[in-house]
């Protein structure tokens, strides 16, 4: 492999080989309240991570807000709930009741639906039907929610309730700011 001048390792190569993932294909992990396969990881994108995430029925992220990251959600089947706005009183309970200064209200996303989050923006998705839905999701910069969804997987996959004060460790760590809880189940 050569390496033009003055670029650094990896940068930008004469030999440069994009990334094909088929359909099916990834690091897959599973628990009982989420599934997620990486798709594109840190090690070939200095720009964000990607992956594939099945939402069960009852899931909800909880609203939460990032001080750095972006991220970029598409649904591709199914139905999530979802909001990306800063509301007009931040309320622990339940944030399906929050609505934005200009009137905005969570929304209903189906197939086909592009949400963007930008650093600061309180966000959350819920399956709130008896079906999975699935979306596609880049989070950028990598790789903070690739070690995010490794330990998540890993407490979520615990028999039981989710173990908040765990979870509540490992988002403060991954620059995630709860502000309603993470739920799962029915």
């Amino acid at each position: 492999m050569t390496t033009h001048a003055g670029a650094s390792a990896g940068a930008c190569t004469t030999s440069a080989e994009g990334l094909l993932v088929p359909p099916g294909h990834g690091r897959t992990l599973r628990a009982a309240a989420q599934e997620v396969t990486f798709k594109v990881t840190g090690e070939r994108s200095r720009v964000s991570s990607s992956f594939e995430v099945v939402v069960p029925p009852g899931f909800d992220v909880g609203a939460h807000v990032h001080a750095r990251s972006e991220e970029l959600f598409y649904v591709l089947e199914g139905e999530l709930e979802m909001l990306a706005f800063e509301p007009r009183v931040r309320t622990g309970g339940d944030w399906r009741d929050w609505e934005s200064p200009g009137g905005g209200r969570p929304v209903r996303a189906g197939p086909g639906t592009v949400v963007v989050v930008p650093p600061g923006c309180p966000h959350a998705f819920a399956n709130r039907t008896g079906k999975p839905a699935r979306m596609f999701f880049q989070a950028s910069p990598p790789p903070d929610h690739e070690r995010y969804f490794e330990e998540l997987i890993g407490i979520l996959d615990r028999a039981g309730p989710p173990d908040h004060e765990a979870i509540a460790e490992l988002r403060s760590r991954y620059d995630i700011e709860q502000l309603t809880p993470l739920r799962h189940g029915a």
